[in-house]
Order: C-alpha cells, then structure tokens, then sequence
C-alpha cells in the first residue's frame, strides 16, 4: 500500500524533526523536595513518572489519531550526587542503571486496562495491609498509574477542545479500560509504552504485537469498522510516531534503541501463530521505511515461502530487518535451560536478538562478552613461548574462557536494580504478589555474548595447521610478527590470511575450531550454578559492540583489547560482528556460511546472535531475486541455524553517502542487533558496514 499523503507528511516531518519545537528546556527537578519529604527509593521512582507525566506538554498534530508526543527530553535523577554514590556504593548497576531490555506482557495489560492494574493493586494492598514494605510498593504503583491516567485525560480534553472527537473518545476510554477497537488499542499502547521511557527506562520492547493486537483488528474487520486500507493506515500511523525520539533514547549508537517487535512463531499451546496482522505488519514495515519498529519474525523450516517472500521485500528495501530466529531451535533451547515449554513458545526478542518472555522474564541479557580472540591470542603467545603442544595451548584457552565467565559473574553478583513501580504494573504477577519486579520474576537470568568468534577460530586453526601441522612458520617467526603487528613480515601476514583454514568456508579443521570455542563457553557457564538472583548464565553468539570495542578499546569496556592476531588481522582492524566469516574472508557464498554454523550445538547457546550476512543490492536486480532469497532464509532454517539477519547494501552508495550525507539522509542499514540511519553512525562503524564483504547469487 503506497502511504497516503497524510502519512507521507507525517514521516517528512518526523524526519526532519518538526516536533523538536515542542520539547522543553527544562525538566522536572525531584531531588531537593524528595530529600524534604524523605522519600524512600521505590516512592522517588513513582514520583518521578508522576512529575514527568505531569510536566508533559499536550501536543495533537492536525494529521494525528494517535497521539503522545515526547516534550522532556531528559529524566532527572531522583537523587543527589553524593546520594546517589552512597546509595551504589560497592554494587554493581547494569549499564546505565535503570531497567532495561525486557518486554510487558502488553496482551495482559491491555486486557485489563490501567483502572484493572489498580483494582489487583488495591486487592493486594488490602491483603497485606499490615506489611509496611508491600504497601509502600502498592502506593507507588498506584501512584503512576493515576499519573498515566491523568496524562491520558488531558490529551482527551485538548482533544475535544480542537473538535478531534475520534481522539478524545479513545483517550476517555483507554488506558483506563480495555480498548474495544483497533484505534484505541493502539493509543492504549502508544501512551503507555511511551511513559516506560519517561522513567528511564530503555530498550522497551513491544513484544508478540501480532498476537495480542490481533483480537482487536479481527473485531474491526469482522464488524466492518475498518478494512485492510484503513486499519493499515492506523498501523503506519503508529509506526511513524515510535520514530519521534529516537534521538533521545539512549544506545551505543543512535537507533540503538530496542524498540523491536516479534511476530509469527507458534501460540503458547503450539498451534501455528502467523495471522493477517503477521502479514499486515510486514507490509506497512516496507511501506513505511523507517529504523522503527524493528521487525524480528519467528520461522521454522516449514514457513511459507510466501511469507518469507513478503518478508524479504523488507530486505530488498535496505531496512535490514526482518531478523529471523528459528523456533525448531530456539525453542528446544529455551527449555533445555529450564524455561517452561509454554513459556518458552511464548518467547519475545530484546532490544538485539536475545530471548526473552513477556511479562516473566528479567533475564540481564548482556551482562559483557567473552572475548574469544583475547582467548586464543594470550594462549597462542604464552603457549609458543612456553614450547607446548597444541593440545595445551587449547587448554590455555578452555581456562581463559572460564575465567572470563567468572571474571563477568563475579562482577555482577552484586547487582543493583533500582525499583520500578511503574513497569512493574506491567509485568505478571508483581502487583498480585506485592513485589517489585526488581526484587525478580519467574525468569533472572544473566546472557553473556561469545564475541568475534571467527577470529579467534582462525587464529586457532591457523597455528594448528600452519606452525604443528605443516611446519611453514615456525613459533619464533609468528611470535616476533604478532609483537610488531606484521610490520617487517607482511609475507607472513598474508600467508596466515590467505593460507589458514577459515570459518565460513564449511572448512573442518576452522569448525572445529569455532565449535570448541563455543562448547568451551557453554561449559563455563553451565559450571556456574546461580548466578546469584537464582537464575543461570546463558551463553550467546553476539558481539554487539565488541567486535570494534575489543579491536580498539573503549572507556565502558571490562574486556581487554587485542593487538595483531594468528589470522593474519592486524591490531586496531575490527573483528567479525556475531556470526560471520572475519572480515576480508573470502567465502564461497551464504550456503557454506550457514553449513559452518550449522554445526553449533544450539541446545546448549541459547542468549541469541544472529549469522549476519550482506547481499549486493545488485541482487535484487532480477525477477526471480525476491522468491531466491526467500529460499536461502528457508535453506537457513532446514539447515538447523539458530538466527539471522540479511542486508541489501551497496558500497559506492554508503561511500557516497559518507562525502554527501545530505543526498542520503534516509538510508538504513543494519549495524549489529538493530538497524540505524547511516549518516548518524560514528565513522569507525560506518566503516566497518563498507568493509563487509557482499554476496552476489548466482
């Protein structure tokens, strides 16, 4: 469906920042009066959502029928300084510190609304009347709801008061209620999620969105109240508004942002899933061509080719998403660490490509990498030095690993989660139980990313070969080389290169290099029993940052950096990104890539990270080219892989775009987990999307 002008005008001006002139100088100041009150934590946090959503300004655009537009642009702390020092003193905090990358159960939200939340706070409260610390959590609950409540009912009075009926009579009835349309479950979820972020919270997802709006659509259309046109108009209407701030939420980078959404799959019974509104979703994502919301769709080896069709015309427009995740995988996967199996159907995918359960999980996803390159080049050198065999420089490395889990562990068994009422509003079970979700869910536990795996492979496989096997570099030789980065021996820098067994060319002797490393990670991690919030350790085959950080160092970094490695990879030249052939590797195409990673054993590596390929735009160039791809993404899935995400890129454009970033402004690309606008990328990641290497298909 081509946009109408309507939506044409509303993403020129969300592109171009129109909405910019409404977000204040000034934000709320909490501190000085919650000193005076002496507030605890948990009724800062609340007062915080309150102060926010009332400092709020109304914004109803003309083109509007869903609303809430962002006016504060920061959220203050609800401490001071010092306080704030005292109060995390010898704790860990994850990232920035507030809760982050885990998913509501919106479905369960919107069915009963906002005044249903607070009736099963109210039950509790009454419940547990005399314990002091439930109440204080039901109080503060309360507390944001009436906020986002009141919030709700002056978007409805402004409404009015521009003759926007549709929109004041949504906003009278929902969040308060549950939504009875389409429209007003949109609204419903548009404004709630929004007030997640004004607490500070970050890389708010929005879940199995096909399966809990569904309902409402199906009533619409069943009814006659909206036709396909029509309700896809609502939906691009909501995806335009996710993009109004993304220059606001906080990321590595900006587009970092977690706003994705996951449809397809199977129901928690494990009946197929996919609806029209699965289809719909695709659909209007193409139409809409924007970073949000990002689109992860569940598959198996037995989706339709249609669908798969559908979703690859994403791919063709550049928008790096869909990311498809594996249910014959993934799913067995989740249940082999003790998730429950209707739980684990029910999955969702965080802000990257984690796994996670709406509503149950507060798995900490990324708690930091293991860096399988800092792994293999430590033993490489030590062991060299040392005159041992390969069998014992291997063992260097199974202990290396080992202690890197527990190094990351360690540093978390203190962790600090600050309260969260108002999110808690959303998850299952808080306000029931009386307990704050940061006190923990049905799921806690911590995902740890197996960073640039190809290369710490390839170094692996090419001292195995190159300096025991064939004897053709001698341990002195590439000792001295990896100390000067290649300086005076370029020749044996190449032959590393050119001449070592590399992953992604279905090569033995790499795989098996890859396959250790990773059983080498999973049983470092199935070592460590609770990881201190009852929950395990999920290994992962992510790099998300790392393969630049790990390359060059950087200030937020526990990882050390690596210089020149046994690949032939020179120091400060970034490393592969999730599961990919190291860069400058030449491969015989995507089939022999997803047969090498075919061979991970998936049952065990279940945080997520995607094999990651590049086509040549140049692909797309023929009839067949749409139906073709669809059947790699196919192939992917018969071939046991776990999860993958595909770009159409194309180099001369990206250079242009780096030397005239005004003619290309609008131009996506997948960066790690997400997708961003290439022109806001740092130059050292742009430079990393050019250098990928581009499959043709023949």
């Amino acid at each position: 469906m081509p946009l109408s002008e309507r939506l044409i005008r509303m993403k020129e001006a969300v592109r171009r920042g129109d909405h910019h002139q409404y977000r204040q100088q000034h934000v709320p100041m909490l501190t000085a009066e919650s000193d005076v009150l002496g507030l605890s934590w948990m009724q800062r946090q609340a007062r915080l959502i309150t102060a926010m959503c009332e400092a709020e300004q109304v914004v109803i655009q003309p083109d509007e029928r869903i609303v809430f537009t962002r006016t504060l642009p920061t959220v203050p702390p609800v401490y001071q300084n010092e306080d704030w020092a005292c109060l995390t003193a010898e704790r860990t905090l994850h990232e920035l510190g507030p809760i982050s990358n885990i998913c509501a159960d919106w479905g369960f939200v919107l069915s009963q609304g906002l005044l249903g939340r607070r009736d099963a706070a109210l039950a509790t409260r009454q419940r547990c009347a005399n314990q002091p610390e439930t109440v204080e959590f039901i109080d503060s609950a309360i507390e944001t709801i009436d906020a986002v409540l009141a919030l709700a009912e002056r978007y409805a009075k402004a409404a009015r008061a521009m003759n926007q009926g549709d929109i004041a009579d949504a906003l009278t009835h929902v969040p308060a209620h549950p939504p009875q349309t389409f429209h007003e479950a949109l609204q419903f979820l548009r404004l709630v999620h929004a007030v997640v972020w004004l607490g500070g919270h970050y890389h708010v997802g929005l879940g199995r969105f096909d399966q809990f709006m569904w309902p409402y659509l199906e009533r619409d259309l069943a009814a006659g109240r909206l036709d396909n046109t029509s309700a896809e108009e609502l939906l691009a209407e909501f995806f335009i508004s996710l993009n109004k701030d993304s220059d606001l939420y906080p990321g590595v980078q900006q587009g970092d942002n977690g706003q994705t959404l996951t449809i397809g799959g199977v129901t928690p019974s494990g009946e197929p899933a996919t609806n029209d509104l699965t289809l719909m979703v695709l659909r209007v994502a193409r139409d809409v061509s924007m970073i949000d919301p990002k689109i992860n769709l569940r598959i198996t080896a037995d989706t339709d080719l249609d669908l798969l069709c559908l979703a690859t015309e994403l791919t063709k427009k550049g928008l790096g998403f869909p990311q498809y995740s594996n249910d014959d995988v993934v799913i067995p996967g989740l249940v082999a660490h003790g998730y429950a199996l209707e739980d684990a159907r029910n999955y969702t995918v965080a802000a990257c490509w984690e796994f996670i359960i709406p509503g149950k999980g507060l798995d900490v996803v990324n708690i930091g990498a293991v860096s399988f390159p800092y792994a293999a080049d430590t033993a490489i050198r030590a062991g060299l030095r040392a005159g041992e065999s390969f069998e014992e420089i291997m063992e260097r490395v199974r202990h290396d690993v080992q202690a890197q889990v527990n190094r990351l562990v360690g540093t978390y068994s203190d962790l600090l989660l600050p309260p969260a009422p108002y999110y808690s509003v959303l998850m299952d079970g808080c306000l029931e139980s009386g307990c704050d979700l940061s006190r923990g869910l049905t799921y806690n536990n911590f995902g740890i990313h197996g960073a640039c795996s190809a290369n710490g492979a390839d170094a692996l496989a090419a001292v195995q070969k190159l300096v025991f096997q064939d004897q053709a570099v001698s341990p002195q030789q590439l000792l001295a080389a990896l100390e000067t980065n290649f300086a005076d021996n370029d020749t044996l820098r190449c032959l590393l290169h050119e001449d070592g067994p590399k992953v992604g060319n279905n090569d033995p002797q790499a795989d098996v290099m890859l396959v250790t490393l990773f059983d080498m990670l999973a049983e470092a991690c199935e070592q460590i029993e609770d990881n201190g919030r009852g929950g395990i350790v999920r290994p992962g085959t992510g790099s998300a940052m790392y393969y630049i950080w790990l390359a060059r160092g950087h200030e937020n970094m526990r990882e050390p950096a690596v210089g020149a490695t046994a690949d032939g990879r020179k120091a400060g030249t970034p490393f592969s990104a999730n599961l990919a052939p190291a860069p400058g590797v030449r491969v015989p195409g995507p089939i022999s890539v997803f047969q090498t990673f075919s061979k991970l054993d998936y049952q065990r590596i279940v945080n997520g990270g995607p094999i990651t390929i590049e086509l040549s735009s140049s692909v797309f160039g023929e009839p067949e080219s749409i139906r073709k791809v669809a059947m790699l993404v196919r192939t992917f899935a018969q071939l046991g892989c776990q999860q993958l995400q595909v770009n159409s890129l194309n180099a001369e454009t990206l250079r242009e775009a780096q030397f005239q970033p005004e003619l290309h402004q609008d131009l996506i690309v997948r960066v790690w987990g997400w997708s961003g606008y290439f022109c806001e990328l740092s130059p050292e990641y742009q430079e990393h999307v050019i250098q990928r290497d581009f499959y043709e298909m023949g």
